[in-house]
């Protein structure tokens, strides 16, 4: 069996101090690999063998070296068999104390963000990014606009910025970026995708007033004892001013997708995920793809929120890739961020955002009715479904949709997903088992946000996001995720939180 090896060149160069990674897609023996019998099919000569004592096969076959040829790998198996392909030019590689893992899979992500935030101004705290005060953000922008010389009335646009991180512990509001400039709209969006502030320019550009209503899963902040907007959108109320995608061209687009695409193998990640996208765009990328495969498979899935009940009875998902891009099926939106403190609870924050009442525990981002019936006809048709839920309520909605929808009949293997179900609470975990659904945990929480969670939800629940080991007791198949751009799309970083699940604080 040959496989391909796809980001290997790319992650040697960048991990070779710490780990090696090698896109060892295989699930048969070693003897399968390993052509013995020279009478029957000749050995080929490799270019790349790699030898340890530490090649992680993720069967129960073990391994001691693995041979690469052009960019695929051509043998797996014990270091005396493999080591019969090596040639005068052959690069050999001793492992050592190293390890060889297979390519990663991204669970969770954004293929599109990491493309388009990096033609963006970055406006994240450490270790990602620089930002430690208000001050920081605001000179940032100042800089940006001089040294990118862009013209009065041109939108600006930043990402990532931490209101958790920041010296004030607050949101930039519309007088800081003010502070930045008046003659420049200013969009920024938060680190966690769900809310976003601007400047005065930007809220009178795009019509944001004191009479503008809070849209259905969304809230416009205010300023304390007014109507008038303060700058901060929380959730669909991003809606009102405009996206990433206003700052990025189609034809730029692509350019920058093909460099996130060599972004994701650099970190050792061989099958890439790309969530809230709409049918149009999968099939631009599968044009793309046709014209030009990607290096990296690409698994898109559909957001369900906004479509129509025909549009979504219309979206399916593939069970092959083309040009390395398929569907894998629809991703529903039920609640918002912990970080940003809008997951929808059902008990009360321990401290939530300025200005609400002390039985504050968010809201649902999407109509729960709807979802009850959305889910249940995509159940009946077969179509993966991923379902984003922080909160416990939120999660609770999600596994009672799909206990609804299979009520009655003998479980399927549907693998519903629910994405990031960082509240979740002991006794959803034994209702996830017993409904055969997925969790996938964003494991990089407990350092990126850990101590902030401690504040917002108080140690006892704070220290049962992310349930790892609960999970792994209750023998429920999970996976762990980095939602790249939020968090950058460093694998072993996230599995190194996973396990030791340390603050920043210590």
């Amino acid at each position: 069996m040959i496989t391909h090896i796809k980001g290997l060149i790319p992650t040697i160069k960048n991990l070779l101090g710490l780990i090696l990674f090698a896109a060892i897609l295989v699930a048969c023996s070693p003897s399968e690999n390993t052509n013995t019998n020279q009478s029957e099919q000749p050995l080929s000569v490799a270019d790349l063998i790699f030898v340890g004592d530490n090649i992680v096969t993720m069967d129960e076959s073990e391994a001691t070296a693995v041979a690469v040829a052009g960019d695929r790998i051509v043998a797996v198996g014990n270091r005396d068999e493999v080591m019969a392909m090596q040639g005068s030019s052959t690069r050999l590689v001793e492992l050592g104390s190293r390890a060889l893992l297979p390519g990663f899979i991204d669970a969770h992500g954004h293929f599109g963000g990491v493309a388009t935030y990096s033609a963006l101004l970055d406006l994240s705290s450490p270790p990602v990014g620089s930002m430690e005060d208000v001050d920081d953000i605001v000179a940032a922008i100042r800089n940006w606009i001089e040294v990118n010389n862009i013209p009065e009335g041109q939108l600006v646009y930043g990402i990532g910025y931490d209101d958790s991180l920041l010296a004030e512990r607050r949101h930039p509001n519309r007088d800081d970026l003010d502070r930045a400039s008046i003659t420049h709209p200013i969009v920024i969006r938060h680190v966690s995708g769900h809310l976003s502030s601007s400047n005065s320019l930007a809220l009178a550009t795009y019509g944001v007033n004191s009479s503008t209503e809070n849209p259905s899963g969304g809230i416009v902040r205010r300023r304390f004892g007014t109507n008038e907007p303060d700058g901060v959108m929380e959730e669909t109320a991003m809606g009102l001013l405009p996206g990433t995608g206003a700052m990025v061209d189609e034809e730029m687009g692509w350019l920058l997708r093909r460099e996130a695409a060599e972004i994701y193998a650099g970190y050792g990640i061989t099958t890439i995920q790309e969530s809230n996208v709409s049918t149009d765009y999968v099939d631009a990328l599968k044009q793309q793809a046709m014209e030009e495969p990607f290096g990296v498979d690409i698994v898109t899935y559909i957001m369900g929120n906004p479509l129509s009940d025909e549009a979504l009875a219309a979206v399916n998902h593939d069970n092959d890739y083309t040009g390395g891009v398929r569907i894998g099926g629809v991703k529903f939106t039920l609640d918002g961020s912990p970080q940003g403190r809008t997951a929808w609870m059902s008990r009360p924050y321990n401290e939530g955002p300025p200005g609400v009442d002390p039985d504050y525990v968010a809201y649902p981002s999407y109509d729960p009715d709807a979802y009850r019936v959305r889910i249940d006809r995509l159940l009946e048709r077969g179509v993966p479904v991923l379902a984003h839920a922080n909160g416990d309520e939120a999660i609770e909605l999600m596994i009672d949709g799909i206990d609804d929808a299979l009520e009655g009949e003998e479980i399927p293997d549907h693998r519903s997903v629910i994405i990031h179900a960082q509240l979740i609470r002991p006794d959803q975990l034994d209702r996830v088992k017993e409904l055969g659904i997925v969790p996938s945990y964003y494991a990089a929480h407990p350092f990126f946000w850990g101590d902030w969670h401690r504040l917002s939800f108080g140690d006892d629940r704070a220290s049962f996001i992310s349930p790892v080991k609960a999970t792994l007791n209750r023998e429920i198949p999970f996976t762990v995720h980095n939602d790249a751009p939020i968090v950058p799309p460093d694998m072993m970083r996230l599995v190194s939180i996973t396990v030791n699940r340390l603050t920043r604080s210590g």
